[in-house]
C-alpha cells in the first residue's frame, strides 16, 4: 500500500490553511470537515487552519476572509476533482470575498487517495494486502459524477491505475448523481461479475456521508461488500497538506519571479 511521506513542516510564521467546503444540510458533512481539520492539526501543530464553506453550513467564505484580515493564506479545495466547483464556484467566491488568495490545487488524482480507499476496504473486512484477494475481487470506484467529460476522464484514469498497480480483478467506475453519463452501481457490479470477479466490493469515492453516498449503498445490493467515504482518513489529511505545500512554494516562487523581473 502506499506510504507517501510530507515534508518537513514549513517554517513558523508559514500562510494560515484556509480549507474551503461546499457544505451540505447533512450535518454528517460537518461533522467530517471538521474531523478532517483535527487531523491536519494534529499534523501540522503550528499551521493556522481555518475553515470556510460555499453554501449550507458555517461560516462562509467572507466571515473567514474578514477574519483573516489580509493576513498571507492559501486556499485549499476540499474536492476530489476539477469540476464545476473547483472551476467556476470557488474562484468566484474567493473573489466576490475580495480575497486575493493562492488557490491549491483539487485532492485528485492522488496515490493517497488509492491509499484511504483501500484503508476503508479493509476497514470493511477486505483483505486489500492478499495478492490472491484482490486478484478476485473487482472494485465499483462510486464517484459523484459531473457534467464535466474532464473530470469522467480523470476518474477513469485514477481507475485504470489502481487495477493496474494494485492487481484487483477489475475496477469499473459508477457514478451516483443522475447527470453523469456511464455506470450506475448496479450495472458496475454485473459488468465486473460478468467479467470474471468472484467478488465485487463498492468503494464510495466521496468525501463525506450525505444523500449520494445513501444512494450508493442503496444501489449495492448484489454487492459483497460495500466500503465507507473517504471521510477522515488520515490520507487525506496528509493530502490536503500536500496541495497546500505546493501552493504555498508555487505562490512565494511566483512573488520571487516577480520581483526580480521589477529589478
Amino acid at each position: 500500500m502506499f506510504s507517501g511521506r510530507l515534508p518537513a513542516a514549513p517554517p513558523a510564521g508559514s500562510p494560515a490553511l484556509l480549507l474551503i467546503a461546499h457544505g451540505s444540510r447533512d450535518a454528517r458533512h460537518a461533522a467530517t470537515v471538521e474531523a478532517l481539520v483535527r487531523r491536519i492539526r494534529a499534523l501540522r501543530p503550528a499551521l493556522d487552519v481555518a475553515t470556510a464553506y460555499l453554501e449550507f453550513c458555517a461560516p462562509r467564505l467572507p466571515q473567514v476572509t474578514e477574519r483573516l484580515a489580509g493576513a498571507p493564506a492559501v486556499a485549499v479545495p476540499l474536492l476530489l476533482n476539477r469540476a464545476y466547483h473547483a472551476k467556476t464556484d470557488i474562484p468566484a467566491a474567493l473573489r466576490a470575498s475580495g480575497a486575493d488568495l493562492p488557490l491549491a490545487d483539487v485532492l485528485g488524482p492522488s496515490p493517497w487517495l488509492i491509499a484511504a480507499l483501500e484503508r476503508r476496504l479493509a476497514e470493511a473486512g477486505l483483505d486489500v494486502e492478499s495478492d490472491a484477494v484482490r486478484a478476485r475481487t473487482g472494485i465499483v470506484l462510486a464517484a459523484a459524477g459531473s457534467s464535466d467529460p474532464a473530470a469522467g476522464r480523470v476518474t477513469r484514469a485514477l481507475a485504470a491505475e489502481w487495477r493496474r498497480t494494485r492487481g484487483w480483478a477489475g475496477v469499473e467506475v459508477a457514478y451516483a448523481a443522475t447527470a453523469a453519463a456511464g455506470h450506475r452501481v448496479p450495472g458496475a457490479v454485473a459488468s465486473l461479475r460478468g467479467a470474471g470477479a468472484e467478488r465485487v466490493a463498492v468503494a464510495p469515492y466521496l468525501l463525506a456521508p450525505g444523500l449520494l453516498p445513501d444512494r450508493i449503498a442503496a444501489a449495492a445490493g448484489d454487492a459483497d461488500l460495500v466500503a465507507g467515504v473517504l471521510g477522515d482518513a488520515p490520507e487525506i489529511a496528509r493530502l490536503l497538506l500536500h496541495r497546500y505545500d505546493e501552493a504555498r512554494v508555487g505562490a512565494r516562487s511566483a512573488v520571487g519571479q516577480g520581483l526580480r523581473r521589477g529589478a
